[in-house]
């Protein structure tokens, strides 16, 4: 086994048998909610001030952490993507949530380096919060959550579908309604969104609100049909969460959605697939 795949071997997740990548996770876990915790400390500013330094040098010591960890990811990412070229293989990971994720933990940092306008760097340290999302790779709530949403992504984003229109349908109902009795707050279509998303997601935030008796009716009908709004993803999601714990309980292993016949090479749905073998 080369250096390499030694490398491969330890930032990926350990399976309880690598010592060395068990440590190497414990040891990025930490340093992820370490610094989780910085950015919540630096936003009281006495302590800001009083630790300014502290914090420098700790905010650099991470950057340097994760940037070798992304580079070895990188450079091993062949060996997590065996079936591509080098440069497909680092692409594949680059583009990647996690490839994504590792990305958006360094990069803000390198800004901040930079002499950049002190506001825009406020903003950047927000974005070190990314970081948490690196947690992810290590917990197996993250990695269920992760494939719940990819195999009901065709159900959400119908349900994200359906919400559009009921927005849109919603504020330009209610423009054409309240814009002569409420000019000012009903000026647009555009506007009454805002009123659209408040209603239907929750009872309404209280700045926007009808006045006429036709709009009370509209608003009444339009919170109702939020609960069912909400509920659709709801409903998705959990009865996903529900088939995921139960094939962990009982042992079945993932089913993939496609696979490559050995003799041809094409790729069919599972379903075609298992017919053209048997």
């Amino acid at each position: 086994m080369n250096i390499t795949q030694k490398a491969f071997q330890i930032v990926e997740k350990s399976d309880g048998t690598n010592k060395t990548s068990k440590a190497f996770d414990v040891f990025i876990i930490s340093l992820i909610l370490l610094n989780v915790l910085s950015v919540i400390l630096e936003s009281h500013q006495w302590i800001y001030n009083q630790y300014q330094k502290e914090f420098f040098i700790f905010e650099q010591f991470s950057v340097v952490i994760f940037t070798i960890e992304y580079i070895i990811r990188l450079v091993t990412s062949k060996y997590k993507y065996p079936n591509k070229s080098r440069v497909g293989a680092i692409l594949a990971f680059v583009f990647s949530f996690y490839g994504l994720v590792d990305l958006s933990a360094i990069i803000p940092s390198y800004f901040i380096l930079a002499n950049l306008d002190l506001r825009f760097i406020r903003i950047l340290r927000l974005f070190r919060l990314f970081r948490l999302f690196k947690f992810g790779r290590y917990s197996s709530a993250m990695s269920i959550l992760i494939r719940v949403i990819k195999s009901r992504k065709e159900e959400l984003l119908l349900t994200i579908f359906m919400s559009c229109i009921l927005i849109v349908f919603s504020a330009s109902l209610i423009f054409f309604v309240e814009r002569e009795a409420q000019p000012g707050v009903f000026s647009s279509i555009t506007k009454s969104m805002w009123w659209a998303v408040a209603t239907l997601t929750t009872v309404g935030y209280g700045d926007m609100y009808p006045v006429t008796p036709l709009g009370d009716i509209i608003a009444s009908f339009v919170a109702v049909m939020g609960i069912g709004l909400v509920a659709l993803p709801t409903g998705i999601i959990g009865t996903g969460f529900i088939e995921e714990i139960s094939r962990i309980k009982s042992g079945k292993p993932d089913v993939p959605e496609k696979c490559t016949c050995p003799k041809c090479g094409n790729t069919f749905g599972i379903a075609t697939f298992t017919r053209r073998v048997s």
